[in-house]
């Protein structure tokens, strides 16, 4: 393919009959054929600069245990921007909070024997579908859906709180 690139990019101002089409696929395909086999041959050095960052956590379950009290206290907090109806700085609140919170009791999950992690993620799922939930309710203005969810965000994290 190299010859074909080199020999109708020559041809391209002598001869009007190289298709200007092909000489950029031709290119197209040359680029990605070295770049490809660059990945190939360097493997190693691939494989060492990837990094399992979806499957291990950043933090220790003992770091997430110091900080997991105050990210749900400061999900908590969005109840009085929930009674004035602020629902952009509650969505934003919620966002923000909850994904502190979600990383924290993911990691402690992780950290628990496999006979209490069935029921901790379940109710993981519970407390995080009411967030989702929430945050949908708090777009669409439903004041009575948000105070629903709230108060079953409430309840879980009591419950969640109780077995961890």
């Amino acid at each position: 393919m190299a010859a074909t690139l080199q020999l109708c990019s020559s041809n391209l101002l002598r001869k009007p009959s190289c298709n200007l089409h092909q000489l950029f696929i031709n290119r197209r395909s040359a680029i990605s054929i070295a770049l490809s086999s660059t990945a190939f041959l360097n493997q190693n050095a691939a494989a060492s600069a990837f990094e399992l960052r979806f499957t291990v956590p950043d933090q220790t379950v003992e770091e997430a245990e110091a900080v997991i009290r105050s990210h749900a206290q400061a999900l908590l907090q969005i109840k009085a921007l929930i009674e004035s109806e602020s629902w952009r700085d509650a969505q934003f609140a919620l966002r923000e909070s909850s994904s502190y919170l979600k990383q924290d009791l993911y990691t402690i999950i992780q950290g628990k024997p496999g006979s209490q992690r069935p029921l901790l993620r379940k109710l993981y799922s519970t407390l995080f579908n009411n967030v989702s939930k929430l945050d949908y309710a708090a777009r669409s203005k439903d004041a009575a859906v948000v105070k629903e969810c709230y108060n079953n965000i409430v309840a879980t994290l009591d419950e969640i709180f109780a077995k961890i």
